[in-house]
């Protein structure tokens, strides 16, 4: 019996997932809130590839998934806590079969001895698939940074040729704050950088990503520019 379920689930998982994004995710980020997205070829068509974006809202992982093709979607998995994803199975189902995450523990640091907690992220990755990772680990202030962790370090130095593409959101912090839950119209702008790739070095792979974050950040109050 649970052989048959785990096999009916993933011949409904990829309807469901485009029902989600085309019902939920689509309406709510480019008709209530409204976006302007710099650069978004530079968005990866298909994988292995990894997005690293800022994070202020549970909305985030909508707007990144609205910004591919539908037919896309199935490829596309974001990575995401599994102390707030899966806290019931209800959650936990909807959350991994409908929205596509990736449940990451928190907090458990790199135990040798403890199970790798990117384990499913590598997985997804060897498959191909464009991993969506938030480095600062959790959702920080309204338009704040936070400091950033080194599980995407991590990810870099396991695949140096799986291009990390920096993300900037600005305005979702205000659209849907920690403690909300319902959004507010507020404008969102996305800038997409140049690819990076894991170093050996994880201070100055942090550090290079941090500053590319910071550089769209800075675009996305600025006006586009021929050179852009």
């Amino acid at each position: 019996m649970t052989k048959l379920l785990q096999v009916a689930t993933r011949w409904v998982e990829t309807p469901l997932r485009l029902l989600f994004v085309t019902c939920v995710a689509y309406p709510v980020v480019w008709l209530w809130l409204g976006i302007h997205v710099r650069h978004r070829e530079r968005l990866p068509s298909r994988g292995p590839a990894i997005i690293a974006a800022n994070h202020n809202s549970h909305l985030d992982i909508l707007t990144l998934l609205s910004l591919f093709p539908l037919l896309r979607i199935p490829g596309v998995q974001p990575a995401a806590a599994a102390d707030y994803f899966c806290k019931n199975w209800l959650v936990k189902w909807f959350s991994v079969h409908v929205i596509g995450i990736i449940p990451v523990v928190r907090g458990q640091g790199y135990d040798p001895n403890a199970p790798d907690p990117l384990a499913d992220c590598y997985r997804a990755l060897e498959a191909g698939k464009v991993l969506v990772i938030f480095p600062e680990g959790t959702r920080g202030a309204p338009e704040e940074m936070a400091e950033l962790k080194a599980g995407i370090w991590h990810l870099a130095k396991r695949f140096p040729q799986v291009p990390v593409i920096p993300v900037y959101l600005h305005g979702l912090g205000k659209a849907m704050p920690k403690g909300t839950l319902i959004p507010v119209p507020f404008y969102v702008k996305v800038a997409v950088g140049q690819p990076l790739h894991g170093g050996t070095d994880k201070l100055d792979f942090l550090r290079l990503l941090r500053e590319q974050l910071m550089w769209l950040q800075h675009k996305v109050h600025t006006p586009a520019l021929v050179d852009d």
